[in-house]
């Protein structure tokens, strides 16, 4: 089934080319930086705020360190991914991340998932609307009000410190519920997510990605080392949590926790993990007074093979317009069907809010 493209500005304007098979250049061991760049550079309401160039008027001169660099790096990229049929390089965004983030200095291998945060991270900042931050004050909401008050207070605090258009796109809200096993008092506290990392079910064979939001949001025990302060007892209490979407983004970031860290060691889940490419409902790992649609399509995917030491990231991306799929591997970009999309190991999930219609 093939989705209707949206009213937007690639469709409007002839901004896109009807295909696209630009891969990036690997400047070495960068094939996560390359795998995140390929799903942000397929991420429609993204591409209609950088490549007219309406982010220029956003700019935070006085507020981010980097002064518009970031963003301007990136979206001059997506431009010449989008303009070329030959692999382009991304060394000029390289070298805004490294002095924004310092840790993506040299050629090292890093986490796909780790980048794309201080990616996203580096163009809000860029374009934040708040040019001067207010003193940070504890946050202070009447536990009288009803919940839908409370995320609406705390929404609104976080706005107070980061407001931008990247924020529009990729940050939702989760209600966060500790109930302290010993007084029985219920804390509910609204946060703001960027991505959702989902535990992966132990498993011989397949799950599904439903498993792994339900996993997510399912009640958990916080004992140990891990009990919480009790507002009541004024101690660490065994508390009993439960996680639950509030808001919902117009993008949804789902990362699936393959990696796991044991000491020095690093460990890989390999499971097989089932994701729908349309229709996916989140609604079942909502709250009931959740807001907005909750039905999404799949139009990206990062990919990691291999082991956590050697191991390599490609990328599956859905055309915005088009609704054809193709496979990037650094430099080397294929179209591929739909069905192929699932067939390896994915790591990140790209998801947008949309219709029943879906991107397939």
């Amino acid at each position: 089934m093939d989705g209707k493209p949206n009213n937007s500005l690639w469709s409007s304007n002839n901004i896109l080319k009807k295909h696209c098979t630009s891969g990036l250049h690997n400047l070495g061991n960068t094939c996560f930086m390359n795998s995140i760049l390929q799903c942000l550079a397929h991420t429609g309401p993204l591409l209609d705020y950088c490549l007219p160039k309406n982010y220029l008027v956003d700019i935070n001169y006085t507020g981010s360190s980097m002064k518009g660099s970031v963003i301007k790096a990136f979206a001059n990229l997506v431009q010449h991914m989008w303009k070329n049929d030959e692999p382009v390089s991304p060394q000029e965004l390289k070298g805004q991340i490294q002095k924004f983030s310092p840790p993506f200095t040299g050629y090292n291998q890093h986490d796909a998932q780790e980048f794309l945060h201080f990616l996203l991270e580096g163009l809000h900042n860029d374009v934040n609307r708040v040019k001067n931050k207010p003193t940070p004050l504890e946050i202070n909401i009447d536990d009288n009000l009803n919940d839908n008050d409370k995320a609406i207070e705390s929404w609104k605090h976080y706005l107070r410190f980061d407001n931008s258009r990247i924020v529009d796109i990729f940050v939702g809200q989760l209600k966060n519920t500790l109930k302290c096993t010993v007084c029985g008092y219920t804390s509910v506290t609204f946060d703001p997510f960027w991505d959702l990392s989902l535990p992966i079910p132990k498993s011989c064979g397949r799950v599904t990605l439903q498993e792994c939001l339900t996993l997510f949001t399912k009640e958990e025990t916080l004992d140990g080392e891990e009990k919480p302060t009790c507002s009541r007892c004024k101690a660490k209490r065994k508390c009993i949590k439960k996680l639950m979407v509030h808001k919902f983004p117009q993008i949804l970031l789902l990362h699936l926790k393959r990696f796991s860290q044991c000491g020095s060691f690093r460990d890989k889940l390999h499971t097989t993990v089932e994701y729908p490419l349309g229709g996916l409902d989140m609604i079942p790992y909502a709250t009931q007074l959740a807001r907005g649609r909750a039905n999404y399509n799949l139009y990206a995917v990062v990919h990691h093979s291999g082991s956590p030491f050697s191991g390599h990231y490609t990328a599956s991306c859905c055309h915005p317009d088009t609704h054809r799929w193709y496979r990037y591997n650094d430099e080397n970009a294929i179209a591929i069907s739909s069905d192929e999309v699932t067939l390896s190991e994915g790591y990140v999930l790209f998801y947008e809010l949309g219709s029943q219609s879906s991107r397939l």
